[in-house]
């Protein structure tokens, strides 16, 4: 027999005993911590990854389409200069030149040795000199300006380059100003200092329209082998130019730089969302 107090004192705490929720039960939840969670499909590197192989597949498409555009033009103009040589009028008409850049013109005249102009720094074949930039003044009066070719320094220093004399016949090809780039520097006329080819500032520095020199540019063209140039350089003689176009043309390795690009960035996305679907989410923290 227990004691009457002992037996009150057992029958308490089976009474005031807390219950005891085990994890299993219905009603008990996952602390958020646990639950396994998938990053987004949607964020700016996926954006950035989907957007890459189709911007760069247009560039290569454009490029493409100016390699097409470049391989024609440059066809067209190796027709102009394969026609006979033109010759020119009293009156030349300076809006249509353009049309024919590149085409042969035949010229007579005599040569402005005193307004002749140098273009500096040139090189050819390794040897630095410069251009020789002279007016030549037509039958009829009028001038132009003729690039009677290179010239090495050691004779322009020495100012024993060849000067022609009298009446003299020359084949060229019609130019327009040189395109200028930023870090070109500028032309100083005034001190005799020249960069680049500024038909304009040129015809004007040889007297311009009151001198009937029209802004008129004709390169000198050189036939001759790599003995007879070789022998002109020695002499001080001005070496034309080949009856060549020279245009530059790089749009092929433009090709195949974007379309290289396209193929990667779209198999860098293709591993991206392989990668992706096989993923389980975030892996469940570990705890002991």
């Amino acid at each position: 027999m227990f004691p009457a107090r002992s037996f009150w004192l057992l029958l308490g705490n089976l009474a005031f005993k807390p219950k005891i929720r085990f994890a299993h039960s219905d009603s008990s939840t996952v602390p958020t911590i646990f639950k396994s969670r998938r990053d987004p499909w949607i964020n700016p590197t996926m954006l950035l990854l989907g957007f890459m192989p189709f911007f760069t597949f247009g560039l290569g498409t454009w490029q493409l389409q100016r390699l097409q555009w470049k391989i024609a033009l440059i066809d067209e103009l190796e027709e102009k200069l394969e026609l006979a040589p033109l010759s020119l009028p009293q009156k030349i008409n300076l809006s249509v030149i353009p049309e024919f850049v590149y085409r042969k013109v035949m010229l007579r005249g005599r040569w402005d040795h005193a307004k002749s102009m140098l273009i500096a720094p040139r090189v050819h074949e390794g040897v630095h000199g410069v251009h020789v930039i002279t007016p030549l003044i037509r039958e009829n009066g009028t001038t132009v300006l003729v690039d009677r070719g290179f010239v090495s320094k050691e004779y322009v220093a020495q100012g024993t380059y060849q000067q022609e004399t009298g009446e003299v016949e020359v084949l060229g090809m019609l130019r327009t100003s040189q395109p200028r780039n930023r870090f070109t520097p500028d032309n100083h006329p005034e001190d005799g200092i020249w960069y680049w080819t500024d038909v304009d500032a040129m015809a004007e520095h040889a007297g311009g329209e009151s001198a009937r020199v029209q802004p008129v540019f004709v390169e000198q063209i050189f036939e001759g082998h790599a003995g007879e140039a070789g022998s002109r350089l020695t002499k001080g003689i001005p070496i034309g130019r080949a009856p060549t176009i020279d245009l530059r043309n790089s749009h092929l390795s433009y090709v195949m730089t974007w379309y290289a690009l396209s193929g990667l960035t779209a198999f860098m996305f293709a591993r991206v969302l392989v990668t992706k679907k096989r993923s389980i989410g975030r892996k469940l923290p570990r705890f002991t």
